[in-house]
């Protein structure tokens, strides 16, 4: 097995053996993206020298023994959504497209203080607004498993990265299941933790209720080390939680005896393509077989989550992208109008793409005097029936089961013309953003070549008890262990 195929931890515990240096490990990669990046385009932006720079500083770290975390020269892919200090942010937009932050991410400078390499900033939908990475400004990503299929979005840069092993470990961002359902569509772990256990500082906001931060893996174990790193209070975010984080790899364990699951009917209904609704219920057979016992849940209000969803998120959208008008900062026209009207509107028509503009349109609609009762006030009283309902359900239940996407990776192009299918590929996920608890996705078997993920969900700061439940599936399969061809 190739250097790259590895998984982090399996070369954490190479380096820290001294069989393996961070310099090799690194250059494995940039030679990996070299061989693929072609086909797959996952990066906005490579940094290879800024990736040999931070393996050098972590190997003599390493050899002085100093080493602060156990993925210490592992490489790592970043959204690009995320600030870089010094280094372009684009979050796939030409709005952005020279933007260069004077300052980092919180989860980027822990990352760095951790001695993980970083290989380059990925692409993704523009603002991170799409469900198949075809909405970036600059290229559209493909799927390590099929190059004429999308890898999901937004994080699908992310995702395609780790799955195709031009980075061993990644960090995505996700509003309505912009981890989940690309760690799904590429064979991936990927997990989205409860509201405010990562910090969100540096973080382009889409919908700043529902974003979150949270890593892609090439299995739970990776998972639960990165959430080490990039997990708790942050003074610089008032919406992180001040909350302790615990050693996630202490959840590791292969057993599931003693806990119980709720599988909500309506995430198994409906829409859910047949083979994929198949493979997941294999997965909650094997989960049964192995202790966990699982019944169906009746969760009413689910059903309202994804115009629950296109009401609030877009509202946010129109507000947080306000700021990006030709003036502050970011693209302007080059027009030479006194108007200041004039110049807002010829920036943005000319600065964000169809996508974005449709989204700020729709959420400026919601917001406007009339409308804001009828449609914003509503949705989010909506929005707090359908948390009600999850916390009616870990009342009896430790996590809850379902299909993570509604089908498997579909060709690029295929739905451009049918805005509705698009959306509807994160109906299991959104439910999860509305909330704000945690959920991971985890590879639970293939259709037609292509990957399916299984989604856990669990209570507001019980990540603990999801990588548990996943990690002990994984070790009675290898649906982990399976790589693409490319």
């Amino acid at each position: 097995m190739e250097l790259y195929e590895l998984t982090a931890h399996e070369i954490a515990d190479q380096i820290a053996a001294g069989q393996l240096s961070a310099q090799e490990t690194t250059k494995a990669c940039l030679e990996r993206i070299a061989e693929v990046e072609e086909a797959v385009n996952s990066f906005v932006m490579v940094t290879a020298d800024h990736a040999r720079t931070q393996a050098v500083q972590a190997d003599e770290r390493l050899t002085e023994g100093e080493a602060p975390s156990p993925l210490a020269g592992i490489p790592i892919a970043i959204k690009d959504v995320m600030c870089t200090r010094g280094l372009s942010t684009t979050c796939g937009s030409k709005m952005l497209e020279d933007f260069v932050p004077p300052y980092d991410a919180t989860v980027v400078q822990r990352c760095s203080q951790a001695l993980l390499p970083m290989m380059g900033k990925t692409n993704m939908d523009e603002f991170a607004m799409g469900s198949s990475t075809e909405n970036s400004a600059f290229k559209v990503t493909a799927n390590p498993w099929n190059l004429e299929c999308v890898p999901g979005g937004s994080s699908g840069g992310s995702a395609a990265a780790v799955a195709a092993g031009e980075a061993l470990v990644a960090l995505g961002s996700d509003t309505g299941g912009s981890i989940r359902q690309p760690a799904a569509l590429c064979g991936i772990v990927g997990l989205k933790p409860t509201y405010g256990r990562v910090s969100r500082y540096g973080l382009i906001a889409y919908a700043s209720s529902l974003d979150q931060i949270g890593p892609l893996t090439r299995d739970v174990t990776d998972c639960a080390l990165i959430m080490n790193v990039i997990a708790g209070p942050d003074p610089q975010d008032a919406t992180c939680a001040d909350i302790p984080v615990p050693d996630y790899t202490e959840y590791l364990t292969e057993s599931v005896k003693g806990l119980t699951a709720g599988v909500p009917t309506q995430l198994l209904g409906k829409g859910i393509d047949p083979q994929v609704r198949d493979r997941v219920q294999a997965a909650i057979d094997q989960l049964q077989n192995m202790g966990l016992e699982c019944e169906e849940v009746q969760m009413p209000h689910i059903d309202y989550s994804l115009p629950v969803y296109y009401i609030i998120a877009p509202a946010e959208c129109s507000s947080n992208l306000a700021r990006f008008d030709g003036v502050r900062y970011g693209y302007r026209t080059p027009t030479e109008t006194d108007d200041i009207n004039e110049l807002f509107a010829k920036t943005r028509a000319e600065g964000f793409g169809p996508e974005v503009r449709l989204r700020i349109m729709l959420g400026t609609y919601t917001l406007s005097a009339g409308y804001y009762d009828a449609y914003y006030l509503k949705a989010l009283k909506v929005r707090t029936l359908i948390k009600g309902d999850f916390d009616s359900a870990f009342e009896k239940y430790d996590v809850l089961l379902s299909p993570t996407s509604p089908t498997v990776a579909f060709r690029i192009g295929e739905r451009a013309d049918d805005p509705l299918a698009m959306k509807l590929a994160d109906i299991c996920t959104i439910p999860v953003n509305l909330a704000g608890i945690p959920a991971i996705s985890i590879p639970c078997g293939f259709v037609d070549g292509l990957p399916v993920g299984l989604q856990i969900m669990g209570r507001a700061f019980e990540e603990g008890k999801l990588l548990q439940v996943a990690h002990a599936y994984e070790q009675a399969t290898d649906w982990h262990r399976q790589r693409p061809s490319l």
